[in-house]
């Protein structure tokens, strides 16, 4: 017998993976020079690519708990999380054969994994209680960091000091606490909820549906297998057009970095530009960064020449 579908979410989760194969392509015209090379890292998108994974943490949430919504079916929910647990290392390996200083080692998939274990204890809790933890998730970043958070096997719960390099960073605190609201949302006796109904896949359409809801729900329905598949397919097609037609150079090196994150934080293309360029100058004169003993006293040294250059600037 098929397993019952929540047409609601299937919609909702439909919705989601168009906007992030769209968040993807746009992350895709930049790597390969179509876009500047900054675009990933503006305000916009940015809030656009946390949106995507925000909704896809707390539909798992909602969905988490209308599977399991009479008693924990604990072979089915070690079946969904084995899935995803085994898609998360796949990505990790993939990226890691593209990527190797920048793989992705606790994505999405990876905090749906743990963020699900985690929501599984919360089930049966009274649902103000699951609201508390998902509100301390997302305040646990600015109360708790620490240095002891750096460490390689816990820098995962996202409570470091230090940035990490990744294509795709989705610690633990704060993102746990999507799912979490959304367990807390679904146990909440609201009317949104007890309206909602399971209908085996396809129903909808057998209904009546419009098409169109019917291919978003399909794309609800296989998200996972789509999340996989999309990026490679991406890439390829990218890849063939570079060769069709290649894109026009774009600056690279320090300049180019520097300028890409320094509007990432907010600030605008001129003063990127003004700082960025004063930084590079000066850093070429001084010599203390030829001379630093590793990669963290370069780093120091680089952020009190680009403090100086904002000051000179200001």
């Amino acid at each position: 017998m098929t397993a019952p579908r929540w047409r609601t979410l299937d919609l909702a989760r439909g919705v989601a993976v168009i906007a992030m194969i769209v968040f993807h392509g746009l992350w895709d015209a930049s790597h390969f020079g179509y876009a500047p090379q900054n675009l990933p890292w503006t305000p916009q998108v940015r809030f656009f690519g946390h949106a995507i994974a925000f909704a896809f943490l707390f539909i798992a949430g909602v969905a988490l708990t209308l599977a399991n919504a009479d008693a924990i079916d604990w072979p089915r929910a070690a079946r969904r999380l084995a899935r995803v647990g085994a898609a998360a290392l796949l990505v990790t390996f993939g990226t890691w054969l593209v990527f190797p200083g920048a793989y992705v080692f606790f994505g999405i998939l990876h905090c749906i994994f743990a963020a699900s274990l985690a929501g599984l204890a919360f089930l049966r809790a009274p649902w103000p209680l699951t609201l508390a933890a998902a509100l301390l998730c997302f305040a646990a970043p600015a109360f708790l960091t620490s240095e002891t958070f750096n460490a390689s096997g816990l820098m995962w719960l996202g409570l470091g000091t230090r940035e990490t390099l990744t294509q795709d960073w989705r610690p633990f605190f704060p993102w746990a606490g999507a799912l979490l609201l959304g367990v807390a949302f679904a146990r909440a006796p609201l009317p949104l909820r007890r309206r909602a109904a399971p209908q085996a896949a396809g129903e909808g359409l057998r209904a009546g549906a419009l098409p169109m809801n019917e291919r978003i729900a399909f794309l609800g329905r296989h998200s996972l297998n789509i999340y996989l598949l999309h990026q490679p397919l991406l890439f390829a097609l990218f890849s063939a057009l570079v060769f069709v037609a290649p894109p026009a150079p774009q600056p690279t090196g320090f300049l180019a970095l520097c300028e890409r994150r320094c509007v990432a934080n907010g600030e605008s293309q001129k003063t990127c530009r003004a700082l960025c360029a004063c930084t590079s100058r000066e850093a070429t004169r001084a010599t203390g960064l030829s001379e630093a003993s590793d990669d963290s006293e370069r780093r120091r040294l680089l952020n009190d020449i680009s403090r100086l250059c904002r000051e000179r600037l200001q």
